[in-house]
């Protein structure tokens, strides 16, 4: 906020009533004359008083756009036209101009054209214009020649604490940048989930759209007006009839649609222009309806273009979409680090599935614990609260994965310090080249490989017969190998070291 903010007007504070509203004769509209011709005089004696030579467009605004059925529907330029060098596509967020050109945006905004603009030098100089010919100037310093010139045209500076006007953000984590991630996103949502529409504002109530493949987003992308908002929507319908099936009975939608040529339009109708509507997508080859209701009208994803420095500067607020809420989360979670969950489910693929705040995070089977299991319900179960390791976080596909096992110290390092060893284990499983046998007195207890030429001194075929599942089995531990989580064992071996007796 700066130090010096006047309110700059043609209105005598003298003729005010208590309520400070104005009660005198001064129209409330442009004169297109000297009166105009004062305030842009006073903003260049403030702008040459702050030492300012050139200004930002910030949150650019256009009007509603009328609905129209034409062939070519009209555009207004709203006075832009002749400002910018690339035309009126150059009122973006960011777009710098000289003051004379700032003054052209003012007289715009005094006559109420349409266009309206915030104009500043961050944290040095600030215009603004509101209704009823107010406008609000700040500066870093006092500008008391300036103050003085202006009183000098005729107007009416009062020194003020803020402009009304003053940008306000209200949740600036949801600022989402369209940086290379976001478009390797869009790419894989494109595969998955068949979003192919994209909607750029540059400015408030002003959208380009655009129809989205594998082979144009990159030149999509590349022609994007600075800063400008951008909302991918599901792919438009090539059935025209269904699409004006899901008209509602009244109140105002959106459409956008695909002409032949390939070219995008948009524009918004009630109940009373719904024939002319359908007549006009008569020769659409693709369209889609959206809701105005702000609650209703959530895109599939949502971004800002960053400045080509990838810094996000637009301060605007992006949809907040279940994608974008996922995104802002994500960015809050690190490998390496502790998060504590409830367990939501247990897929049929066996991967567990964790709430850690909302996001369902996933832990896969090898990461549920160090020790053998026969289903994950051995080891979790629905509605238990749980601690885990983050893995890996993928913003994405959005997907987070945990692991329960790296917070325990692995056991079977333990078991090294065994090898030698004979124990006594029961056998747990028999396969075609062995059986597996559980040299832990625990019902999760490591298991060793017995190989059938290990079974015994005889014909291997023969002693696995007489080998069934729950048989006590002498073995002796031969090799553990805890990076392929590998148990060796022989019986043959363990048999003989019993026959030879101690120390042999």
């Amino acid at each position: 906020m700066l130090p010096y903010v006047y309110r700059v007007t043609k209105y005598d504070p003298a003729d005010r009533d208590e309520h400070g509203h104005y009660t005198g004769a001064e129209d409330t509209g442009s004169d297109h004359g000297p009166i105009e011709n004062a305030y842009l005089q006073a903003i260049e004696a403030f702008a040459s008083a702050t030492g300012v030579e050139r200004l930002a467009v910030r949150e650019p605004r256009l009007p509603v756009p009328s609905v129209s059925f034409g062939l070519e529907p009209p555009r207004d330029d709203f006075g832009l036209d002749g400002l910018f060098p690339t035309g009126p596509d150059g009122f973006h967020d960011g777009a710098e101009v000289s003051v004379a050109t700032a003054r052209d945006l003012v007289r715009i905004m005094l006559r109420d054209g349409g266009a309206w603009c915030r104009l500043e030098v961050e944290g040095t100089f600030t215009v603004h214009v509101g209704w009823d010919q107010y406008m609000y100037i700040g500066s870093s310093r006092p500008c008391e020649a300036a103050v003085a010139r202006t009183r000098g045209l005729g107007l009416f500076p009062e020194r003020i604490d803020a402009s009304p006007y003053d940008f306000e953000s209200e949740d600036e984590g949801l600022q989402r940048p369209a940086d290379d991630e976001f478009w390797e996103h869009l790419r894989w949502s494109m595969q998955w989930n068949n979003s192919r529409v994209l909607e750029e504002q540059s400015a408030h109530n002003s959208a380009r759209w655009h129809r989205l493949t594998p082979d144009n987003i990159d030149t999509v992308r590349a022609g994007l007006a600075p800063r400008a908002r951008l909302a991918i929507w599901p792919d438009m319908s090539s059935d025209i009839d269904a699409v004006l099936a899901t008209l509602p009975a009244e109140g105002h939608v959106e459409c956008v649609w695909q002409d032949g040529a390939g070219r995008m339009h948009s524009t918004t109708a009630d109940e009373d222009e719904f024939p002319e509507l359908a007549a006009r997508l008569s020769a659409a080859s693709a369209a889609m309806i959206l809701s105005t209701d702000a609650d209703e009208r959530v895109p599939v994803l949502a971004a800002v273009m960053p400045d080509i420095d990838g810094v996000v500067r637009a301060r605007w607020e992006i949809d907040p979409t279940p994608s974008t809420r996922k995104w802002a989360f994500l960015k809050t979670l690190h490998r390496g680090e502790i998060v504590t969950g409830q367990v939501t489910r247990i897929a049929n693929f066996w991967v567990t599935f964790v709430d850690i705040g909302g996001f369902e995070a996933m832990i896969n089977l090898p990461e549920l614990s160090w020790r053998p299991f026969d289903h994950p319900s051995d080891v979790v179960s629905v509605g238990q609260e749980i601690s885990a390791r983050i893995l890996d976080v993928d913003p994405i596909r959005e997907r987070v994965s945990l692991s329960l096992k790296a917070l325990h110290e692995d056991p079977m390092p333990l078991l090294v310090g065994q090898i030698g060893q004979t124990v006594v284990g029961r056998v747990t499983k028999l396969v075609p080249f062995g059986v597996f046998v559980r040299i832990e007195e625990k019902e999760n207890g490591f298991e060793g490989l017995v190989h059938n030429p290990e079974l015994g001194d005889g014909h291997p075929a023969l002693q696995r017969l007489a080998v069934h599942v729950g048989d006590a089995l002498p073995v002796k531990i031969l090799d553990v190998d805890p990076a392929q989580r590998r148990i060796t064992l022989s019986h043959r071996q363990a048999i003989r070291a019993g026959q030879d007796g101690p120390g042999t």
